[in-house]
């Protein structure tokens, strides 16, 4: 098994993973434009050429990220590439120095497996108001939230610094 970043020739695989999870309502539902406009976020774990695995880290603020779209086919699971996927995006989210990552999902106990707690969704507010809006599920989701806190390396938290940061208004440009 390989584990690497996607590419656009994964483009249709990526859609049969994550649509063929959305019909059974336990994902939602991708167009080809949403894969290749957010592919940068994806991972993929391939064996013998074809991709068994997919999963994104989505940014959210220079702290926190999502791990999200994380689907396994079905003929492979059990077979540690859902783990080994996820262990590749807390790497990657390690490397853009994120404090904290978080998902929500319908298998919680995988995601406890791999150090994520259960959190109550009213804690990841940029979540439900960025991506939540436009789910059909919105008024009655089912899905927890599950958080992951990343140590072993320095918080990169700005102290605010007085009236200085107060925001200063944009000239307004014209046309």
């Amino acid at each position: 098994m390989r584990i690497r970043k996607a590419t656009m020739r994964d483009i249709s695989a990526l859609l049969e993973l994550i649509n063929s999870y959305a019909a059974e309502g336990v994902m939602l539902p991708r167009t080809e434009f949403e894969i290749a406009e957010s592919l940068r976020d994806f991972t993929v774990a391939e064996r013998e050429g074809r991709i068994i695995a997919s999963g994104a880290l989505h940014f959210y603020t220079p702290d926190t990220g999502e791990v999200r779209s994380v689907a396994v086919d079905p003929a492979c699971q059990q077979s540690g590439a859902g783990r080994a996927l996820v262990a590749a995006l807390e790497a990657e989210a390690r490397d853009y120095a994120l404090d904290t990552i978080f998902a929500f999902t319908y298998v919680p106990g995988f995601f406890e497996k791999l150090g994520y707690t259960g959190v109550d969704r009213s804690e990841l507010p940029l979540k439900a108001w960025k991506d939540c809006m436009r789910c059909p599920k919105f008024q009655c989701c089912d899905e927890l939230a599950m958080v992951k806190h990343l140590d072993g390396r320095e918080h990169h938290h700005r102290e605010p610094r007085g009236e200085q940061d107060e925001a200063i208004p944009l000239p307004v440009l014209k046309s």
